[in-house]
């Protein structure tokens, strides 16, 4: 259980790089348990010390999650998804969670942060 909620934390930080830029009260096809079990294999490095390499398998989460989160209902449902799980998991490092989509390849045009307004952002 304990892992669980880790890994919803995780998919907060992480995921909230990647799919903040929903539509308001829009219903997305992600859920968080999908968001979740992309994410998990990021909770170690997200809760290291940093400076390491981040592993294959975070990665790969985070851009399948990318990709399947296309629309602004599942971009929101992610983003929504992230926050929830952010409360949940303690020991995350913020700084190295703003910077794991850049160094898995994956550019977003917002910070992830716990603070987002997954409301906010619109598809372009």
């Amino acid at each position: 259980m304990a892992s669980s909620l880790m890994s919803l934390k995780l998919a907060c930080v992480v995921v909230l790089c990647l799919a903040v830029l929903g539509a308001p009260l829009a219903q997305g096809a992600i859920n968080c348990g999908e968001v979740t079990s992309k994410l998990a294999p990021c909770i170690p490095y997200l809760k290291g010390p940093g400076g390491g390499a981040v592993p294959p398998a975070c990665c790969s989460g985070i851009k399948t999650l990318n990709g399947e989160a296309q629309t602004a209902p599942d971009r929101q449902a992610a983003c929504n998804c992230l926050k929830s799980a952010a409360a949940t998991i303690t020991g995350i490092n913020l700084n190295l969670a703003s910077g794991l989509p850049g160094k898995c390849g994956v550019s977003i045009p917002y910070q992830i942060s716990p603070s987002t307004d997954c409301k906010r952002f619109q598809c372009l």
